[in-house]
């Protein structure tokens, strides 16, 4: 069982930055590949980022390109995800999540351990 704790999210203006982090519970966090989500109202839980276990390989959604950048810690069992040139589009909850899947992965059903998420509203 691994339980994960976000926190960096609030309320920012448009074009202004946020660094979430993500705090996990085991120090195993260094054998599983991560992913930041994302669930505005109304709307699927969506991929926003993903890393490897080792910090290899990354994935970003098309929207948060030359944005966002998705980086982890395993010393410290951290992952973060830090957020630049925010739009009014960003706003949402983000969740952190991890998965036991070896690789990297978009999918929301591939994560077995998920934290309770962040609300980020940008204000235009």
């Amino acid at each position: 069982q691994v339980q994960l704790l976000e926190s960096g999210g609030g309320l920012v203006q448009a074009g202004g930055s946020l660094r979430l982090s993500c705090a996990a519970s085991r120090r195993t966090f260094g054998t599983y590949a991560m992913g930041w989500f994302r669930q505005a109202p109304g709307k699927e839980r969506d991929i926003v980022a993903a890393i490897s276990w080792n910090d290899a390989t990354t994935y970003y959604t098309d929207s948060v390109k030359g944005r966002f950048t998705i980086s982890r810690d395993n010393d410290e069992n951290t992952l973060y995800l830090q957020m630049n040139n925010l739009k009014s589009e960003d706003t949402a909850v983000y969740y952190c999540a991890a998965t036991g899947f070896t690789g990297i992965w978009t999918e929301p059903g591939r994560y077995n351990y998920w934290g309770q998420g962040t609300q980020v509203t940008v204000s235009s």
